[in-house]
């Protein structure tokens, strides 16, 4: 069953020295429960967890307490029961020594559950639903990558896989982590290679492959495959030893003969690889509910007393699981996550065991002494013959020392897998892996700064696009407003010298008009003494009171913040402004009061009506031209008053300064218009009225005489019977005006109905 299966190989490679027999002395072991646990929101490729806890919680072992932020992303869970005592920063382990996010946990010793929903029928369920009790689970890949597993499970439908891997070759010196999980758990491995191989559609081949210098594993697999009842044909095969056969690449070239073209996983020829720990992970979080909350970890070197794996809880902190075999930190060189060929140095042995953390390496300085300073390169070509990729590490260390980016993903930089086979086999010791690690890590973020500067590029050019089109948009309303505008002032000026010219009579009628709407406005003049008295008297009442107010003592509303000097400063003007209202309020009754005695011997009609008639006679006897200037007179006061306001607006910095100065320029647009009129005038004088006219407009201005008069004397519910009876009668004028102006589309329809909408307003007050 191991040997019949025929094997190809992958260029390089090398042959170090294993050490693998010290961890495997002993039976896996455990570790007491710690007093803290730190959980890592962030133990996998891709975005961080979000924490779904608080400061005080109390969690059982399998609650959920990071949920995935996003497809490239895994849940986290509690790894034992107790207190969310913080939720911080804390240090992770990482080459770079960096800290992250981390929910700390206060352990109880009890180690509580949460009730595991358990799957019996597991292939009677949906392979979606499968996906996402993976997921669900916090299931990342367990050889070191840390890819979530339902993405990588999860194949296109163009990726059609015809071969299912799992990878049990453990190539690093050191690590025995999945060597022990074959021997103590090979049933699990077994079932979740069917339960990979269903999820993946059947492929036509599921292999388990193991390297052949773990006998042990390859027996209590072989074992677990006879007594297991399984519905499909997997294959166990032992490979070579030689490192790095458990690359992905390598060991698919390896049982396959396919070799992965560059920038290409190994789904595109038609592979699934899986880690052996992660396969049975997987199972367990299908068949049994269970979240991913423990891991077995290699700890080794002879700075321990005591060199063995651990099923250890995730959070675990490293000192911690150090300090429990036997570590003695005088005697070890220094602390390593991984193995010799790809671990890295731990700047803090505080860190906590996460996911991917496979094997603890404490050595002393003899077992493995620090790097000789490395010399020039002497291009023996050894690296070149190394190396699994093929690549030629020689040409990628000068390209990186030079930061010669393009140069470097010319000649595939990002195919090294960085498995350090050129820096062992190196004779000047460079240690060519470092640089390599540099210079991905600066291609990243070289890549990283485009990306995020063409984002803000398309931002920019997408806004400037926008704004552009919505000022062409307002530019071309802007457009044909002022051609409708300019349209309107040539139909205007137009009708008003039709008018000027032939209708002068009309608009002396016009003006008898105005005089018969001010008669009927000076007769219905409230003038009862009584309520005029009572007005004013409230309006002094008001006014003292207003006084009063303004007199009264101020009182701090917080006894630590007195009255300051500002505050009296307000106090004395509100107080100025009170007594000038109240002397206001006094003026006007006196003079009331004094001025009444003379008022009830004179008809009101007698002392408001001849003035107005006055006025009217004296505006219909003006010619014209005369008219003209005196409204150009009126309108130039107006401009010189509205320029004060605004100058005055403009020095305060007050906010109404653009809107009195829009007021300015409207007013000088009104006396251009009434001097272009006056102009068009002289040019051609108007005719005169005639007789006729002259008498209709004296016979409007003695019926307008004869109605004063009777108004005077009618009571006040008559005055207001008529008042009612001539608004009614205006309101109908007003409304056929308007239709007729909205039937020729007149451009001041919209003065019309306003007009329509004030004689309304005034007929509901009545």
């Amino acid at each position: 069953m191991t040997n019949a299966i025929s094997l190809f190989d992958f260029p390089g490679g090398i042959h170090p020295p294993e050490n693998k027999t010290q961890s495997t002395q002993l039976p896996l072991g455990s570790l007491p429960i710690p007093t803290q646990l730190f959980i890592p929101l962030s133990q996998h490729i891709g975005a961080p967890a979000k924490a779904v806890v608080k400061v005080g919680d109390r969690v059982l072992a399998g609650q959920l307490v990071g949920a995935a932020d996003g497809t490239f992303s895994a849940n986290v869970h509690a790894s034992s029961s107790g207190i969310v005592s913080a939720i911080g920063a804390h240090p992770l382990p990482h080459p770079s020594g960096v800290s992250g996010e981390c929910i700390l946990i206060d352990t109880d010793g009890k180690h509580e559950f949460i009730a595991f929903e358990s799957c019996s029928n597991v292939y009677q369920q949906d392979r979606l639903a499968l996906l996402e009790k993976i997921r669900a689970a916090g299931v990342a890949g367990l050889g070191g990558a840390g890819f979530p597993t339902s993405v990588k499970l999860n194949v296109k439908s163009t990726q059609k896989i015809d071969t299912l891997i799992i990878n049990g070759a453990e190539c690093e010196p050191y690590i025995t982590a999945d060597d022990m999980l074959m021997q103590a758990r090979a049933e699990d491995i077994i079932l979740g290679s069917q339960l990979l191989a269903y999820i993946l559609h059947d492929p036509q081949r599921v292999v388990i492959a193991v390297e052949d210098n773990k006998p042990k594993a390859i027996t209590a697999l072989q074992t677990a495959l006879a007594q297991v009842d399984i519905n499909r044909s997997i294959e166990i095969i032992s490979i070579p030893t030689k490192y790095p056969s458990g690359g992905a690449k390598q060991l698919t070239q390896l049982i396959t003969g396919r070799e992965i073209p560059h920038v290409h996983h190994s789904a595109d020829v038609g592979v699934c690889c899986v880690n052996v720990g992660t396969a049975a992970a997987a199972w367990r979080a299908v068949a049994l509910g269970e979240p991913l909350i423990s891991r077995i970890t290699t700890v080794v070197g002879e700075s321990l007393s005591v060199q063995r794996n651990v099923d250890v809880l995730i959070g675990t902190p490293i000192d911690y699981l150090l300090q429990h075999n036997g570590f003695d930190s005088a005697k070890a060189s220094r602390v390593i996550m991984g193995g010799s060929m790809m671990g890295f140095t731990l700047k803090d042995l505080r860190a906590p065991v996460i996911k991917t953390t496979n094997c603890i390496l404490a050595p002393s300085a003899k077992e493995l002494p620090p790097p000789p300073p490395a010399q020039a390169c002497i291009r023996c070509g050894i690296c070149a013959e190394a190396c699994p990729a093929s690549l030629l590490p020689q040409q990628l260390f000068w390209y990186a020392q030079a930061q010669d980016t393009d140069r470097l993903e010319a000649h595939n930089l990002f195919d090294c897998i960085e498995c350090g086979a050129c820096s062992y086999v190196c004779p000047s010791k460079i240690p060519l892996v470092q640089y390599y690690r540099a210079a991905k890590g600066s291609i990243r973020k070289q890549l990283a700064d485009k990306e995020k500067a063409d984002r803000a590029r398309q931002r920019f050019e997408f806004r400037q696009a926008r704004i552009d089109k919505e000022e062409a948009e307002k530019e071309a309303k802007r457009i044909a407003r002022k051609k409708a505008a300019d349209e309107a002032k040539q139909k205007l000026a137009k009708q008003k010298a039709n008018a000027a010219q032939t209708n002068a009579a009309e608009e002396n009628l016009a003006v008898t008009n105005i005089v018969v709407a001010a008669v009927v406005k000076a007769s219905n003049i409230d003038i009862g003494f009584d309520e005029q008295k009572s007005k004013l008297e409230r309006m002094l009442a008001a006014a003292k009171n207003s006084l009063e107010s303004a007199r009264a003592p101020l009182v701090p509303k917080n006894p630590e913040f007195p009255i300051t000097e500002e505050q009296l400063i307000r106090q004395q003007s509100r107080i100025k402004q009170a007594e000038l209202k109240l002397a206001d309020a006094e003026k006007k009754l006196a003079e009331f009061l004094g001025n009444q005695t003379a008022r009830d011997t004179k008809p009101i009609v007698e002392e408001l009506v001849p003035p107005s008639i006055a006025r009217a006679q004296a505006k219909i006897n003006q010619s014209p031209e005369e008219k003209l200037r005196a409204n150009l007179e009126m309108l130039q006061s107006r401009l010189q008053k509205a320029q004060e306001k605004a100058e005055q607006a403009k020095a305060e910095g007050s906010p109404t300064a653009n809107a009195l100065q829009l007021g300015v320029a409207k007013m000088q647009e009104k006396i251009a218009d009434v001097q272009a009129e006056l102009d068009e005038l002289l040019k051609s004088p108007p005719k005169q009225p005639t007789l006729e006219e002259q008498n209709a407009v004296a016979d409007a201005m003695e019926r307008a005489k004869a109605r004063t008069i009777a108004l005077a004397n009618m009571s006040d519910d008559e005055k207001r019977a008529d008042h009612i009876k001539t608004l009614e009668a205006r309101l109908q004028k007003a409304k056929a005006r308007l239709a007729r102006a909205e039937a020729e589309n007149d451009p001041n329809v919209a003065a019309f109905r306003k007009a329509v909408v004030n004689v309304e307003e005034k007929l509901r007050d009545l």
